[in-house]
């Protein structure tokens, strides 16, 4: 059995992924995740040689796979796609609200998934959009991130929204909301309104494909459950509920730190039981399905899961001429002419300095030469992707 330290995805694939393929038969796209976590920061895709100017240390870099769904090329898209929305943050109080979705409707997630995320999209900035003006008489915004997990890595659509407490109203001037005892709005309008905005959608969309008999009874069972809208008080500041809301932008399925062991036929790894105070338990799974719970959060190629909607769309900003008073600094402005570099910034935004001599701490790592990519090291998962790529 391995029991070291610093399990990751792509130990799972390398043992269980030629099961896994060979069982489920999975889509191409599927399948080049898999291929890209296995391949992610080894010497497959090449990478180069550092020398440290202090002490000589060598070092070998590979380079990432750049997969949105690998754990571990998110975690400086994560700081820099925050710093960019708190800059774009109208310093008003914001609103966490997180729209989920029985689990009744599951098997008409997996059997289109674009039509589906697409449908749950537009009904929650539909449900925002009419209550900013029912509400409050003014165009609203949102922020929303798209989540398809739970941490058993069951699927679990929901949607999580950031809202400003702020809008624009129809005679052209900004106006602050929120009068609902420090939350938004009714949560349980919210629900209701949201409930029939998205199976009212569902349903047609269906019909359109003929479709609908086959999935009739589980939405008519989704009319028939109370479906629940979580709406958390606002925060202080729009940066807390920036920083608390980018904990969930660019995470994937479960991430390698959570992996306690793999053994020859199964995966343990820890979950938080919210039926019991989020208490973390391990779980365990045989590998090939752990595999499979894996990859039904694959998303369709190209879909957008970090919406922006209303005032924090990009174009109705543009259109718009929005003047607001700004009360206070969010985060302080770079002075003109001055350009961060890439490693600057990543070093301000995560506190690692990725050109720091890991050995001596004083010295810099200077490029020595570029190491060339290599063949696979999983030669039976590379015959299959051949086969199933062509």
């Amino acid at each position: 059995m391995i029991m070291r330290p610093g399990l990751e995805m792509a130990d799972v694939v390398r043992r269980f992924g030629t099961g896994y393929i060979e069982k489920y038969r999975p889509s191409a796209e599927k399948i080049k995740v898999l291929f890209d976590i296995l391949q992610c920061r080894t010497l497959t895709l090449g990478g180069h040689e550092e020398r440290c100017d202090c002490c000589n240390q060598v070092r070998y870099s590979y380079n990432s796979c750049g997969n949105r769904h690998c754990p571990k090329c998110l975690s400086a898209r994560q700081a820099i796609w925050i710093e960019k929305l708190i800059n774009a943050t109208l310093p008003v109080k914001h609103y966490h609200i997180i729209f989920t979705v029985p689990h009744e409707l599951n098997p008409v997630c997996l059997f289109d998934k674009g039509m589906y995320y697409k449908l749950l999209f537009s009904a929650v900035w539909r449900t925002l959009h009419s209550f900013g003006y029912t509400h409050y008489g003014v165009e609203s915004g949102a922020v929303c991130v798209l989540h398809t997990w739970g941490q058993n890595l069951s699927l679990h659509p929901h949607i999580h929204c950031i809202v400003p407490a702020a809008g624009y109203s129809l005679k052209g001037e900004w106006k602050r909301i929120g009068t609902y005892d420090d939350y938004l709005y009714p949560v349980h309008q919210l629900s209701a309104t949201f409930k029939g905005k998205f199976l009212d959608s569902m349903e047609r969309a269906l019909r359109k494909m003929d479709m609908y008999p086959g999935f009739g009874p589980l939405i008519q069972r989704a009319w028939n459950k109370r479906w629940v809208v979580f709406c958390e008080p606002s925060l202080a500041k729009p940066v807390h509920v920036i920083r608390y809301l980018g904990q969930y932008t660019h995470r994937v399925a479960i991430s390698n730190n959570r992996i306690l062991r793999i053994s020859e036929t199964h995966v343990t790894f820890i979950a938080k039981d919210y039926r019991d105070r989020a208490q973390k338990k391990p779980v365990t799974l045989t590998g090939v399905e752990f595999l499979h719970r894996f990859c039904l959060h694959i998303l369709p190629k190209r879909f957008v899961k970090i919406r922006r909607f209303g005032i924090y769309n990009h174009t109705t900003k543009r259109n718009l001429e929005l003047q607001f008073e700004q009360e206070e600094s969010i985060i302080e402005k770079e002075k003109p002419g001055q350009k961060e570099t890439s490693q600057e910034q990543i070093k301000r935004l995560t506190g690692f300095d990725i050109g720091q001599c890991p050995k001596c701490n004083k010295g810099r790592m200077l490029f020595v030469r570029e190491l060339p990519r290599i063949r696979s090291p999983c030669q039976s998962i590379r015959k299959l992707v051949r086969t199933y790529l062509q």
